[in-house]
């Protein structure tokens, strides 16, 4: 009776491996996807700080009697600390006549990109903001 079971530990570690080696290649797919998604969190952070510091920089061109022509015309800008990231630009105004003043009201939309959109990369952010000027 003995000489007939040979073999049948080994199917067993086998079948033991097998499972092992299925567990360990999902392990390592999980592990790239949670450092990929990573990296979109951060660039995604990034292209967030690039549109708010262009939306910043269009508040102090307004509020330094600046209008949507000098706005429109910097478009796209570039920041020193955000590497590789365009923010466009637009501006609309409107005025209005109210109580004996006359109001100026801007509409600003500031898109902060990375990449080509299309690519693998490719990240964006937009705000938008109205200030009374």
């Amino acid at each position: 009776m003995n000489g007939k079971q040979t073999g049948f530990t080994l199917i067993g570690a086998i079948f033991i491996l097998l499972v092992l080696a299925l567990l360990g290649s999902y392990m390592l797919r999980l592990s790239g996807t949670q450092a990929t998604t990573a990296v979109y969190v951060l660039q995604g952070a990034r292209a967030y700080q690039a549109a708010r510091a262009g939306m910043q920089w269009a508040a102090a061109v307004i509020a330094n009697g600046g209008g949507c022509a000098q706005i429109s015309a910097a478009s796209p800008l570039t920041f020193a600390g955000i590497d590789g990231f365009s923010v466009s630009l637009q501006c609309s105004s409107q005025s209005f006549s109210e109580a004996g003043s006359n109001p100026e009201v801007f509409s600003l939309t500031a898109l902060g990109e990375y990449g080509s959109y299309g690519s693998g990369h490719y990240v964006s952010r937009r705000l938008q903001m109205t200030l009374v000027n």
